[in-house]
């Protein structure tokens, strides 16, 4: 039976959790900045445990990096960082996407097809808008896109430089036009594999990686 000591922890690491993400993917916390456990504990007014067990959390996120003996620091990528990123990702994703239209399954059309569509109601513009719930189905939508190209080292290649700090933040980065760009992208994929056109499929993924590539990396 959980304890009341136990809940009132839980809620507080909760707490911790969303103001340091909120406040590292708005830029209050910039990249590179050192994150002090007794220092953000007195700025939430909570103790060094939960802010200790929220920090975990944002290091398995990717939006922390823990260091021994020299506590935490906001995740950094640099321009050429982010660059070089972008330029794996166009050079390999693309032609992985244009693979999979040869190995689509229906049951692959129609997951993809419910991922494309959960990520348009996530990001409809209103209330109800959650820029950070669109990354699991993101990663799913292109995870699943690499496997059905049957090609293991270009998912080995691709995983080495697709990380969530920059794709979280590319969300948030975004434009109302920009993002909806992004969703309409995901979808017309999906209606490009339905067709069994992979060049029109590898296409529209190049497209998808400029759009962010644009806000990421050239900017405003």
């Amino acid at each position: 039976m959980t304890s009341t000591t136990e809940r009132r922890g839980g809620r507080a690491s909760e707490r911790a959790l969303a103001d340091l993400r909120e406040a590292i993917l708005d830029g209050d916390l910039a990249a590179g900045v050192h994150l002090g456990e007794v220092e953000i504990a007195e700025r939430l007014g909570l103790s060094r445990t939960p802010v200790r067990e929220a920090l975990t959390r944002l290091a398995a996120e990717g939006l922390v990096e823990l260091e021994a003996h020299r506590g935490a620091r906001v995740t950094s990528f640099s321009s050429d960082d982010l660059d070089g990123i972008f330029a794996v990702r166009l050079a390999l994703e693309p032609q992985a996407t244009e693979r999979a239209a040869a190995h689509v399954t229906p049951a692959d059309l129609d997951e993809l097809d419910r991922l494309a569509r959960r990520m348009q109601e996530l990001g409809a513009p209103g209330p109800g808008q959650d820029l950070d719930a669109l990354v699991d189905p993101n990663r799913e939508f292109h995870a699943r896109l690499l496997e059905m190209a049957h090609a293991p080292a270009l998912a080995v290649a691709l995983a080495n430089v697709v990380h969530t700090p920059v794709v979280t933040r590319t969300f948030h980065t975004y434009d109302a036009d920009s993002l909806a760009r992004s969703l309409a992208h995901h979808a017309e994929i999906v209606a490009a594999l339905r067709a069994g056109d992979g060049d029109w499929a590898g296409a529209v993924m190049r497209c998808h990686l400029g759009n962010a590539r644009a806000v990421m990396v050239v900017g405003p």
